[in-house]
């Protein structure tokens, strides 16, 4: 404890964490959204299985920073 110093690195600051998270959220939903509309579209055989899944991929991949991005 005698050794106090700040953590290396580049911490964002308050506004640029909370923009950031904003932007996170609208493309979770987004990517959430275009990858239910187009798993049914592939359910009912419109389309083909792999815009879903890469949807669904991204979707996924932008919670989880969402989440590291809440709790530092």
């Amino acid at each position: 404890m005698s050794d106090l110093q700040r953590r290396s690195g580049t911490r964002l600051t308050r506004k640029q964490r909370e923009t950031r998270a904003y932007r996170l959220t609208l493309a979770t939903g987004g990517f959430g959204v275009v990858g239910v509309v187009t798993l049914v579209l592939a359910v009912v055989g419109i389309m083909s299985f792999g815009i879903p899944f890469l949807a669904i991929v991204l979707s996924a991949l932008s919670a989880w920073m969402l989440r590291n991005t809440l709790n530092p």
